[in-house]
């Protein structure tokens, strides 16, 4: 049962984290890190309502053709989390809509004499995306995992560890 206003929790609570990001598209060797910065409002016990910022880095290698790429996103998403249950292990679930922001430099480590292997910066993207995202809650340890959609082809899965302040519980 929901109840209208948050009574057994906080209303007001911070989330930081960081994380493992794997990129879903490029070839050869893929690997991220992701920041978070969450502030969340609990409408009720069950609910919160919050606002999510990421920075996000991912990058690939060929190491068949000599390509690399990384790419820097930053995101802003509206985000709501139901909690299923009120006891000190609280798994939920959630997702969150909002703007992706990225850049991207690509390169090749191959030494060919052909003026390839120059770096080269692509202009700053923005695109509306969003993400489901599923975890846990424990005291104040945070744990999850998600899936960004970011409207640009970069999406990546997200795993986060992490620590909220405020927003425990009452009792």
């Amino acid at each position: 049962m929901v109840k209208a206003q948050s009574q057994d929790f906080h209303s007001f609570k911070f989330d930081i984290g960081l994380g493992y990001a794997l990129p879903s598209n490029g070839s050869g060797t893929q690997a991220g890190a992701t920041f978070t910065l969450q502030p969340h409002y609990r409408l009720s016990d069950g609910f919160a309502l919050g606002f999510r910022m990421e920075a996000a880095a991912i990058g690939y290698k060929n190491s068949l053709t000599g390509d690399v790429k990384v790419s820097a996103l930053a995101s802003g998403c509206l985000s709501g989390e139901f909690y299923l249950s009120n006891k000190g292990f609280r798994p939920f679930i959630g997702a969150g809509i909002g703007e992706f922001d990225q850049e991207t430099a690509s390169g090749n480590t191959n030494n060919n004499n052909d003026n390839n292997n120059g770096v080269t910066v692509s202009g700053r993207t923005t695109n509306f995306g969003g993400y489901p995202v599923i975890g846990f809650e424990a005291g104040h340890f945070r744990m999850s995992v998600e899936y960004d959609f970011t409207g640009n082809g970069n999406n990546y899965a997200a795993f986060k560890i992490g620590t909220f302040f405020g927003g425990g519980s009452k009792k």
